[in-house]
């Protein structure tokens, strides 16, 4: 978990915003919540942007999304091969990249579960641009067809999940006649309970870092009011109300204002830190740039001369 100097809605908010550099945003639902509504949230929060390109690739959606702005059906396409090269042709080619930063592409596809195990890692390396970001659905409860020649491979679950840079649980926002413990029971015997893949949903979210530190969160989302609240745990909740400052504390020990009205706490909130913004940055973070000086007396030929 991260620390807590920083409104966590922030970073999800730049995930959907695809501000935080992401290219591989990977969303694993199940049969209880799908990721419609996540991919609508994505695509509110982006509509704004009248550059981005949206290219959605349907595996088993069949009608064409109204956002997208090209719909590629893999099952009119004869191999996964030909499928590929049909996405790269929509995609800029790595020549052009530099002239065209300011378009952004939005590539989603509804299910990587009809991808064999063996060409995953090649069709996700494949169809990789710099200028894109990609949208995956991962179908947890999907069952996989077992090769036993890649006994020692890892599933296409695992291989996914290495890949991605922000990977976003999803499950369903249950009601309080309903535990986790009956809502498994209830799917194992495919009854679906009233209630599920509902506009308000639960998601754990982990943001991979350029360091390679990864952070963890959970939100609820109301994708009808477009809010994103943090949930908390019993740990977390504890150690805010001992951090937590009210007035009383602070009250005739100066002769000035200590305390933070809820406007200021709110404004405090909304802030994006430096260290989001510096993810988007090309360079690596804490390294070390020397320059030499035009008086420094430096022979390249000297092994004994390395400032390192």
């Amino acid at each position: 978990m991260a620390s807590t100097t920083h409104n966590p809605a922030i970073l999800l908010k730049r995930v959907l915003c695809l501000t935080e550099s992401s290219p591989l945003i990977l969303c694993l639902d199940s049969v209880a919540q799908t990721s419609n509504h996540l991919i609508d949230e994505i695509i509110h929060n982006t509509k704004t942007n009248s550059s981005l390109k949206v290219i959605y690739v349907a595996f088993e959606t069949l009608n064409k999304p109204d956002y997208a702005s090209h719909f590629i059906e893999v099952t009119n396409t004869s191999s996964l091969t030909k499928t590929m090269e049909i996405i790269q042709s929509h995609l800029p080619s790595p020549s052009s990249t530099t002239t065209h930063n300011n378009k952004k592409i939005l590539l989603i596809i509804d299910s990587l579960n009809y991808i064999p195990n063996d060409k995953l890692a090649q069709f996700v390396s494949s169809i990789a641009s710099p200028n894109a970001t990609l949208v995956a659905t991962y179908h947890k409860d999907f069952p996989e067809v077992e090769n036993p020649a890649l006994d020692n491979y890892p599933s296409s679950l695992e291989l996914i999940q290495f890949m991605a840079t922000s990977v976003i649980n999803i499950y369903p926002k249950l009601s309080k006649s309903l535990d986790d413990e009956t809502l498994k029971y209830e799917l194992d015997k495919f009854n679906i309970p009233r209630g599920l893949n509902n506009q308000t949903f639960n998601v754990n979210l982990i943001n991979r870092r350029k360091s390679g530190r990864s952070i963890t969160y959970s939100f609820q989302i109301d994708s009808t009011k477009h809010t994103y609240d943090l949930i908390k745990s019993a740990l977390q909740q504890d150690e805010e109300q001992q951090v937590n400052e009210t007035p009383e504390m602070l009250q005739d020990l100066t002769t000035f204002n200590l305390s933070t009205s809820a406007k200021q706490k709110k404004a405090k909130d909304q802030v994006s830190l430096p260290f989001l913004e510096a993810q988007s940055l090309s360079s690596h973070a804490s390294a070390i740039v020397y320059e030499y000086e035009k008086d420094d007396d430096y022979d390249e030929e000297d092994p004994y001369e390395d400032p390192f």
